[in-house]
């Protein structure tokens, strides 16, 4: 009995998409997983972080907050930074001004990855110990705080850590009440000294 020419061709049709599909998944196997972008780039690739961004380059941190692994920065917005009075911030920015710039920054680091389920498992307010020393106080209620910033916008996962985003830009000389005299224990304070400084 002889077989059909269209049922060879469907045949043939069958082989070849059944390579291709072999192919695709081969290469889907070997290709490197996608890059996911860090602290610095996310901050980069949102507008409302230009200040923040300008001011990181100014005091020299982009490659130590680019490269740190498992950081959680307290980001503040443009606006934030308008809080502070204009000659104060330019003042900050200049190149004389760098090591002053440099430790404000990363007073709004913590060299640990918290995120907003560990800040809403809190059994009350801690102080957490910042990359520049000095400790922020984190606080649930009324709302998520930072010392006297509010926090707005939660986990945005990066490469290398995670950023909240702040309204008011936060300082060691801040005035909270209640705040605490030593770092709070517990999943936030665990491991906050294993980390070498930026």
């Amino acid at each position: 009995m002889s077989i059909g020419h269209g049922f060879i061709e469907r045949i043939e049709t069958m082989k070849k998409s059944l390579l291709f599909a072999g192919l695709a998944a081969f290469a889907a196997f070997v290709a490197p997983a996608a890059h996911a972008d860090d602290v610095v780039e996310i901050a980069m690739s949102d507008p409302q972080f230009s200040t923040l961004v300008k001011a990181v380059k100014a005091a020299g941190l982009v490659d130590a907050l680019k490269t740190t692994q498992g950081i959680t920065v307290f980001a503040p917005t443009n606006a934030a930074f308008a809080k502070i009075p204009k000659a104060t911030l330019a003042s900050l920015l200049k190149p004389e001004n760098k090591a002053k710039l440099a430790a404000l920054l990363k007073y709004h680091v913590v060299p640990s990855k918290i995120m907003a389920k560990d800040v809403l498992a809190m059994s009350g307010p801690k102080d957490v110990k910042s990359l520049a020393g000095p400790t922020i106080y984190v606080s649930v209620k009324p709302s998520p705080m930072v010392n006297k910033a509010k926090i707005t916008k939660t986990d945005i996962v990066a490469d290398n850590g995670v950023i909240h985003v702040i309204d008011t830009v936060i300082m060691p000389t801040d005035k909270v009440p209640g705040k605490m005299n030593k770092m709070g224990g517990g999943k936030m304070g665990g491991k906050m000294d294993k980390m070498a400084p930026m």
